[in-house]
């Protein structure tokens, strides 16, 4: 059968292939990040299941090629990767929505869940995908004059069109499509581009009622939907919900009733899998200005506020400074601010722009409040904004570590040597270092045993909840604990003539009296349970599926 097209039309056929193959790829974790997060197993999951649906499309190509090298049959096969391609928005939501419910309890249950989601979800148009290389081979060689002696350069050609293809669908999609029209209409955007380059192969009606078929799911869609998915927390509705380049985003109302029937209306920032809440804001605070209203309850941002208590004779006046790696909405900034005075020193990192807007919009954010002129917010990787910054700060805290697994890299002895470096003579390093709810201190262990590596001495402040704050001195104190009681002592006086310090002198009776696992201590040397995390060896992933499985084990 003559070919119905031009060999030239073949091989851009095949670019283009490859364009809409890696760019249903990149869609894939954002898909799944409000519901699994985006860990690097998430993103194994990912990048192994398309290499193994690419191997079976490679197989089924080559074998249909062989059996059947009709031009007409490799259109088809676009075009139905570019119908089912349409259907995984609409069936996206509630095959997530039942995987995450199915496995929230179960060991690893996010790696399974997502998963299940990409078999269900995928598989079908990447494989189908996956053939256009092959069966161009075979056409290909079919019709060159040399036939099989020209089969090296046939395959050669084939293969660099569709990596290239593939190179030009990825940053489309990341750098382009995602960020100006959203996951979703990416998603149709690719299936219409492959049903109507089937079309243009075969001049069939049968390919043009596809691609109205494309547009009548895309109209249902934007029909029906209502959103990615709903705020989980307790007591919450959702405000708003947004996908940035980093994240997806979900700002909310939260409503907490306390025993005495009091309710307190906050604001909740949520991430991705929404397993966590990133920052609080009290709206309260905005009516009365205490300080006191910024508290969470012991949450872990109460705290880094009392962190350089551990030094002795501290007065509030000598803390003027803050750097925050991974400042979110702008909770643990706002208490500084609130309680060392508007003056204070804050440079705020956090790498997701759209999270720093949503702050400022939502969560009452004052760095660009001129009545706040010291704080900044630097939209940044924090380890390489950290290397490049030439100030020097009392408090350097650490709150980028996204649940459950965190980056290795802000985990390290030389990350920490980094935070060390920039610390002023009696500055500390504060870490929030979470815990799962039966306290399995693996984590906390593995983190203090690392910072213990760089600084001369580390204190643990366990919260009211179950986090553990990990504080670094950058020169010796002695008896920090000893200090800290001795600084909460002298602050109680203060307090007495002069109110506004009362939610500091709270984080601190807290720190003291009501820390779920144990008062301010020091982790000792002997107290260290793994070698010390390195840039060449950060096992953090391994860990935290140990204590997910833990977990898993004791229900």
């Amino acid at each position: 059968m003559q070919p119905i097209r031009s060999d030239r039309f073949l091989l851009l056929v095949v670019f283009l292939a490859g364009v809409g193959t890696l760019g249903i790829e990149m869609v894939m974790p954002r898909l799944l990040a409000p519901f699994f997060g985006t860990s690097q197993p998430i993103w194994a999951v990912v990048i192994g299941m398309t290499l193994a649906y690419l191997a079976v499309g490679y197989w089924l190509g080559g074998r249909l090629a062989d059996r059947h090298p009709d031009e007409r049959l490799l259109y088809w096969l676009i075009a139905w990767s570019g119908l089912v391609c349409a259907v995984i928005p609409l069936a996206a939501r509630p095959v997530l929505q039942i995987a995450q419910l199915a496995l929230r309890s179960v060991a690893a249950g996010s790696f399974l869940g997502a998963l299940a989601v990409v078999v269900l979800l995928f598989a079908a148009p990447v494989i189908l995908l996956a053939t256009v290389s092959p069966f161009a081979v075979r056409l290909r060689i079919r019709q060159a004059e040399a036939g099989v002696a020209a089969a090296g350069r046939t395959v050669g050609t084939i293969s660099a069109l569709s990596t290239l293809g593939s190179i030009v669908g990825t940053f489309l999609t990341v750098l382009v499509l995602i960020p100006l029209i959203g996951t979703s209409a990416t998603l149709f955007l690719f299936a219409g581009f492959l049903v109507a380059l089937a079309l243009l192969g075969l001049r069939d009606w049968r390919a043009a009622a596809m691609l109205l078929a494309v547009g009548a799911l895309f109209a249902a869609h934007t029909f029906v939907a209502a959103g990615v998915k709903s705020a989980e927390c307790r007591g919450c509705r959702l405000l708003t919900e947004t996908e940035s380049d980093y994240n997806y985003i979900q700002v909310a109302d939260q409503q907490v009733e306390y025993s005495d029937g009091t309710v307190d209306p906050r604001r909740v920032l949520m991430l991705n899998e929404g397993q966590a809440i990133h920052s609080i804001y009290r709206l309260k605070y905005r009516q009365t200005g205490d300080p006191l209203d910024l508290l969470t309850d012991g949450g872990p941002w109460d705290y880094f506020v009392a962190a350089p208590y551990v030094y002795a004779n501290v007065r509030p006046s000598d803390v003027t400074s803050l750097a925050l790696l991974g400042s979110a909405a702008g909770s643990i900034p706002k208490q500084f601010l609130a309680l060392y005075g508007p003056d204070t020193v804050i440079d705020a990192v956090e790498i997701d722009a759209a999270i720093s807007a949503a702050g400022r919009r939502y969560f009452d954010m004052e760095d660009q409040n001129p009545a706040y002129p010291n704080y900044k917010t630097y939209a940044q990787d924090a380890r390489y904004w950290l290397a490049t910054t030439n100030r020097t700060y009392d408090v350097i805290g650490m709150d980028a570590y996204h649940q459950p697994y965190i980056p290795f890299h802000l985990t390290t002895v030389e990350f920490f040597r980094e935070v060390r470096a920039k610390l002023n003579p009696r500055g500390v390093a504060v870490v929030n270092a979470g815990r799962p709810a039966s306290g399995d201190d693996r984590l906390v262990n593995a983190l203090a045993s690392t910072m213990r590596a760089v600084f001369p001495q580390v204190y643990m402040i366990d919260t009211r909840r179950s986090n553990t704050i990990l504080v670094g001195v950058n020169q010796p104190v002695g008896d920090g604990a000893a200090n800290f009681s001795a600084n909460y002592a002298a602050l109680g006086q203060v307090i007495k003539g002069d109110t506004h310090y009362r939610a500091l002198w709270l984080v601190m009776y807290w720190a003291l009296e009501e820390g779920r696992f144990g008062p301010v201590r020091e982790f000792t040397a002997a107290q260290a349970r793994f070698n010390p995390f390195t840039d060449d060896l950060a096992p953090v992933e391994s860990l935290i599926d140990g204590l997910i499985l833990n977990e898993a084990t004791r229900r």
